[in-house]
């Protein structure tokens, strides 16, 4: 079997991988992720033990138990870019192997969990509202990079969502979230697509100062439907993660806070309280 080279794959010298600074037995088989460093302990704070604490950057790690389930929560800071170094490094601490820098014959799959922030573009989805992501929809460049393997049905979606928006500057993706962490997770969570923006001003259709040019961005996301599938809300990481993890063959949801109502220009005024309630029903469930 062809081994990685050690320009596509690096190692540090003490065994751990290069961004996240984790060794494998480090991660558990179901991991939570968050955006924000600092919201790793809003996690783990509920954690029965931790058995472990790492960071490097914006990439920190903890890994417990809460009762007998052991958990990996990591930080992936803001946006896909990041999404790319977390998933794929992620993937090769359980499915290759260090020394001889070749994949392992049986491939480990696991459970990707995002609990993470979000603004909703429909009107009868409120501020403090838990919901899930049917889908990730990639309005940034990630997943041009990458080959896609696209279910009929979701290429039909995308083909639906694609000839319903304005032209964009890259070639939108989708992907579909897990079936299986969905029923178990989000069974009472409002669902939706959630689309996912390459950045928070002008990508999300806020203008400060810099003039943007798809004003209309926000009503055009927002006005999609098809049956029951609408566009719902919007980030930064959730595609990148559904698209990544389904290339690699792994499980992942996201969860979102909705913390900002773009169409009634509202933002909460209670976002961490809103943040743990999201974090103790996905801990209720996991």
């Amino acid at each position: 079997m062809k081994s990685i080279s050690e320009a596509d794959l690096i190692i540090n010298a003490d065994g751990s991988i290069y961004h996240l600074n984790i060794l494998p037995e480090d991660v558990a088989d179901t991991i939570i992720t968050v955006g924000d460093p600092d919201r790793v302990e809003e996690v783990t704070k509920h954690f029965d033990s931790i058995e472990l604490k790492k960071g490097k950057r914006e990439f920190k790690t903890q890994t417990g138990y809460l009762g007998n389930k052991r958990i990996t929560v990591i930080s992936t800071g803001i946006g896909t870019d990041n999404i790319d170094i977390v998933l794929n490094e992620l993937d090769a601490l359980v499915n290759i192997n260090f020394e001889t820098r070749t994949v392992n014959e049986n491939l480990k799959s696991l459970n990707i969990i995002r609990v993470g922030t979000s603004g909703s573009i429909r009107e009868d989805i409120e501020v403090g509202t838990i919901l899930a992501s049917t889908h990730g929809l990639g309005l940034d460049a990630l997943m041009s990079y990458y080959e896609k393997d696209i279910s009929i049905e979701d290429k039909f979606l995308l083909q639906t969502i694609t000839q319903h928006l304005p032209k964009l500057n890259s070639q939108p993706y989708l992907t579909s979230g897990s079936e299986m962490l969905l029923k178990q997770i989000a069974f009472d969570m409002p669902q939706g697509i959630t689309a996912t923006a390459p950045g928070f001003y002008a990508p999300q259709g806020r203008q400060v100062r810099a003039k943007i040019s798809q004003p209309n961005l926000i009503e055009k996301l927002g006005s999609f439907q098809l049956k029951n599938q609408r566009i719902t809300n919007l980030e930064m990481e959730t595609a990148g993660i559904y698209a990544l993890a389904n290339a690699l063959g792994h499980h992942a949801l996201s969860v979102n806070a909705i913390l900002a109502q773009r169409i009634k220009l509202q933002f909460a005024t209670n976002p961490e309280k809103i943040v743990e309630n999201m974090i103790v029903k996905v801990l209720e469930r996991v």
